[in-house]
C-alpha cells in the first residue's frame, strides 16, 4: 500500500509540475505617435509676412533647420523659411495668433545664442524665387501673372535664380 502511495503521489506531483507551465505573455501595448498632422489654414485669417536676422547661427542643418522646425511649427504660421547663408528668416504668419515678439521668443527658446535683428513687415519676401511679372524668360512665357509668382523651391531656371533679370 505505500507503494500505492508513493506512486499516487510521484503522479499528482509530476502532473502538477509539468501541467503548469509558467509562461510569461508579453504584455502588448498600444501606443499612438503623433504624426506630422496638416496644419489647417485659416481661409478668413489675415497674413503678414516678416523677414528679420538671426545672428548666432553657426550651421545650415543644426541651427538654420532647427529655428525653422520650430517657427514652423507654431500655431498660426503659414509658411517659415530660414536661410543660413544670409542669416536671415522669413515668415509668413496669421497676424491674430502670432507677433513679432512671439517669433523672436521662440528663436529665443531654441538657444540663448541666437539673437533676432532687423524685425519688419514686408510685402513680399527679399530673396523669393519668384518670376517678376514682366518676365520675359522661356520658363515664364505664357504663364500668367499668379504663375509668375509659384515658382517651385526648386526651381533652377534662370527666372527663378537669386540673380534675376528681367
Amino acid at each position: 500500500m505505500k507503494t500505492i502511495k508513493y506512486f499516487l503521489f510521484l503522479a499528482a506531483f509530476s502532473t502538477f509540475v509539468f501541467s503548469c507551465k509558467n509562461e510569461v505573455k508579453p504584455e502588448v501595448k498600444t501606443v499612438e505617435v503623433a504624426t506630422d498632422a496638416v496644419k489647417e489654414i485659416d481661409p478668413n485669417a489675415t497674413y503678414a509676412k516678416a523677414e528679420f536676422t538671426i545672428d548666432g547661427m553657426t550651421c545650415a542643418i543644426g541651427c538654420a533647420a532647427t529655428i525653422q522646425k520650430k517657427i514652423s511649427g507654431m500655431e498660426g504660421v503659414k509658411t517659415a523659411t530660414v536661410d543660413f547663408d544670409k542669416k536671415l528668416a522669413m515668415v509668413e504668419y496669421d497676424e491674430a495668433k502670432v507677433t513679432p515678439v512671439s517669433l523672436t521668443e521662440a528663436v529665443a527658446q531654441v538657444s540663448d545664442a541666437y539673437k533676432v535683428s532687423n524685425m519688419k513687415t514686408v510685402e513680399s519676401f527679399t530673396n523669393s524665387k519668384n518670376c517678376s511679372a514682366d518676365c520675359k524668360k522661356p520658363c515664364c512665357a505664357n504663364k500668367t501673372d499668379e504663375e509668375k509668382t509659384a515658382c517651385a523651391k526648386d526651381c533652377k531656371k534662370a527666372c527663378c535664380s537669386k540673380k534675376e533679370t528681367a
